[in-house]
């Protein structure tokens, strides 16, 4: 809405308008025109201007994508998904655009934004995450038309070399066992389950009893635990991806020790009576029932790798340790993504690549062998 007066030789036009951002009344005033009608096509350009975004300074990213997380990403996607993209704009596009407009974003600062991730030695993969909340952030502004055009498109993301995969040599494994048991037996468990079956830690760790097959040996992975959840409701939530839900046949050798841990625990839920966690029914879990901490796990791992002098690694190392162990036996590619739950065959050959051409080699020499025998 505008309003317009004459002060002195010139005009003056004030525009209020809801700001379609804030949904707040903003006002605007320019004076200085030599007539009512110039003071007026000011005035519908400004006005067209803030409705559109286009006011400098009204819509400064940090605000704008903490706006975006809570209305189109919060309670609509995973609760794990909201956390990541949280992570991804409070850590490294926040910090690095601040307060600037979006309008003023261009693809060139853009592009730089992004190289200075691989500066910050990110990887390749990480640098895409964080490229992909940006791009839908600034991709719903577009459609708001808060912005003419989106700044993250077509933008080149540097390919950095490949880190060596960090798994643990089995070889390591007899020496580990034993120490990890001694500081607690379900550590023993939960570490062996680990790696046995290749699953994520947040999913072994929001195991149920009803979710074992006893008959079948097979485990079901359908949950994961959030183990800093804000609230009390989010401490279960689903898995990473929706090919992450899967089954786990199992030896027998380890449902057996399973056995043997459920009798365990059922004499501590005896003892403890309603003191003890009956409502979460987890099969890796404190004396009490409650959830293993996170922090526990972590210098568990860290003091018993550091004990059979095996390098440092982390925890995720047990899924790429089992993945190679898998590859070794002579399961085929397909299987262990499958069983890792990967979501794409890709993905799990360009991460262990090199382990499968180890195993390749090994054939072909295997096959040499067998040939010579004529």
């Amino acid at each position: 809405m505008a309003s317009f007066r004459k002060r002195g030789k010139t005009w003056q036009y004030r525009v209020v308008v809801i700001d379609p951002f804030s949904e707040k009344k903003r006002e605007y005033t320019e004076s200085g025109f030599s007539s009512k009608k110039e003071a007026q096509l000011a005035a519908a350009k400004k006005e067209k201007s803030v409705l559109q975004g286009y006011g400098k300074g009204e819509f400064a990213f940090a605000a704008y994508v903490r706006e975006w997380l809570e209305q189109y990403v919060k309670d609509k996607l995973r609760p794990n998904t909201y956390k990541t993209y949280r992570t991804a704009l409070e850590n490294h596009a926040i910090p690095y655009f601040g307060g600037i407009s979006i309008h003023e974003i261009k693809p060139m600062m853009y592009q730089k934004f992004i190289d200075s991730l691989s500066e910050k030695n990110l990887s390749t993969e990480s640098s895409r995450r964080v490229h992909n909340v940006c791009y839908q952030a600034l991709k719903r502004a577009v459609i708001n038309n808060y912005i003419e055009k989106n700044p993250a498109e077509n933008v080149q993301i540097r390919k950095k070399q490949v880190q060596k995969l960090k798994y643990l040599e089995p070889t390591f494994l007899n020496s580990l066992y034993p120490e990890i048991y001694r500081r607690g037996h379900v550590y023993g468990v939960f570490f062996k389950f680990l790696f046995e079956s290749g699953v994520r830690k947040g999913e072994a760790a929001a195991l149920k009893w009803p979710r074992v097959d006893w008959k079948n040996d097979i485990i079901y992975i359908e949950e994961t635990l959030d183990f800093q959840p804000d609230h009390p409701d989010e401490l279960f939530g689903p898995t990473k991806k929706e090919g992450s839900v899967r089954s786990l046949k199992m030896r027998k050798s380890f449902m057996k020790e399973l056995q043997e841990h459920l009798k365990y625990q059922n004499q501590r839920k005896l003892h403890l009576g309603e003191a003890y966690r009956h409502d979460l029914n987890l099969i890796f879990c404190r004396e009490d029932g409650s959830p293993l901490p996170k922090s526990t796990l972590y210098n568990v791992f860290k003091s018993c790798l550091a004990k059979i002098d095996a390098p440092p690694l982390p925890i995720h190392s047990t899924r790429h340790t089992h993945a190679v162990m898998l590859l070794e036996a002579g399961a085929d590619m397909k299987y262990v993504q499958e069983r890792l739950g990967h979501q794409n065959y890709q993905i799990t050959a360009d991460v262990y690549s090199h382990v499968s051409k180890k195993m390749e080699e090994r054939s072909i020499e295997k096959f040499d062998d067998y040939m010579s025998t004529f």
